[in-house]
């Protein structure tokens, strides 16, 4: 993992600081997504926030596979957004 990297390697829970580990990246950083991915995140974002699309799109681009980042994502950001 990066010094840059968007995920906070502490989080707070219950007022306790707790390590949240992370995998290793499947893939080899890269400076843009495939067209799947591209794809991917198109769909995705229906039920994602900006924020939560943003963050899993940096996690891909450092390597990180869809679910992985995902799953990151979730962790640190959550789902919500409000239905129109």
């Amino acid at each position: 993992m990066t010094r840059n990297s968007p995920l906070k390697m502490n989080y707070m829970k219950d007022g306790k600081k707790k390590s949240l580990t992370l995998p290793e990246p499947m893939m080899k950083p890269k400076k843009m997504l495939s067209k799947r991915q591209k794809n991917l995140m198109k769909t995705h974002s229906k039920h994602h926030t900006k924020k939560h699309l943003d963050l899993m799109t940096n996690l891909m681009k450092q390597g990180f596979c869809f679910e992985q980042a995902h799953e990151l994502a979730m962790k640190k950001v959550g789902k919500k957004k409000k239905k129109k």
